[in-house]
């Protein structure tokens, strides 16, 4: 698939997202923003899945460790025909499975349940340890949020990983710049990140997370550094694609009023043409 068939995907997952959120009420709509491009590339390039068996032992496993972005993965995982299209209306509506967290038990695609920040990256590092010890090729990739990393567990798993030489390991990591209620630069600042990562062992690569050749080369196989985990730090923007939710630390958690929801509509399907 080339870049632009998946940039068409990825606008197609924004509208949906957009819509949901609206209709629902609720929803982290900037991170979905941020993420959306990081996803499609993961399931439609890059990924070795099978909707129609999701528990294959040889799959590849993806651990959305920001949860609360959980609208972009079911969409995404809805295009990659893991369920019907047609659920993601029943977002956060009472007895729906797609919940405002990703539910492994509930939610086929949906690799382990996240939510609280900094848990996903060491249930990774264990899931990427197992294939290691079964001598298996398939390979684990989580994203993290960049204010996440200020959690202490994820440097914990960065040193275990960097120790077992988890070379079928990859993070990415959604710099954004922008965590609830504030900018990272004004509450406990990480920038840069690819110094830190390199000096626990880690080979990093920083590109544009929203250029899609970028991103697919990034992670593809042929970049990984034998006896390395890798991370990928993905420079984004929270709300891209919509000109007043771009960089706009109000749009974690917030819903459109009509006249913003038209707006953004607007302006997503005329990015689609």
């Amino acid at each position: 698939m080339t870049p632009k068939e998946l940039g068409a995907i990825a606008n197609r997952i924004r509208r949906r997202d957009l819509q949901a959120v609206f209709e629902a009420g609720a929803g982290h709509i900037g991170g979905e923003m941020s993420v959306t491009d990081l996803l499609t590339a993961l399931y439609f390039h890059t990924m070795n899945v099978n909707s129609e068996a999701p528990e294959d032992p040889g799959r590849d496993r993806l651990v959305l460790s920001k949860g609360h972005t959980a609208l972009a993965l079911y969409i995404t995982l809805a295009e990659r025909g893991f369920f019907p299209k047609e659920e993601i209306s029943t977002f956060l509506q009472h007895r729906s499975r797609l919940n405002g967290h990703p539910n492994r038990v509930k939610v086929p695609g949906v690799e382990t349940n996240t939510g609280p920040l900094g848990h996903g990256l060491p249930v990774a590092v264990g899931m990427a340890k197992a294939a290691q010890l079964d001598g298996a090729t398939w390979r684990t990739f989580v994203i993290t949020g960049d204010g996440e990393m200020q959690e202490g567990s994820n440097w914990e798993a960065i040193m275990a990983a960097a120790q077992f030489k988890l070379d079928n390991l990859t993070l990415i990591i959604d710099h954004n710049r922008l965590q609830q209620g504030a900018r990272l630069a004004d509450t406990n600042n990480l920038a840069p990140l690819t110094p830190k990562l390199e000096a626990f062992g880690w080979a990093v690569e920083e590109i544009d997370g929203h250029d899609m050749e970028q991103i697919c080369r990034a992670l593809s196989p042929e970049t990984v550094t034998a006896g390395q985990p890798k991370c990928v730090v993905a420079h984004t923007n929270k709300g891209q694609g919509i000109s007043f939710m771009s960089d706009n630390v109000a749009w974690h958690h917030k819903v459109p009023s009509e006249d913003q929801y038209k707006q953004a509509m607007a302006e997503l399907e005329e990015a689609a043409q």
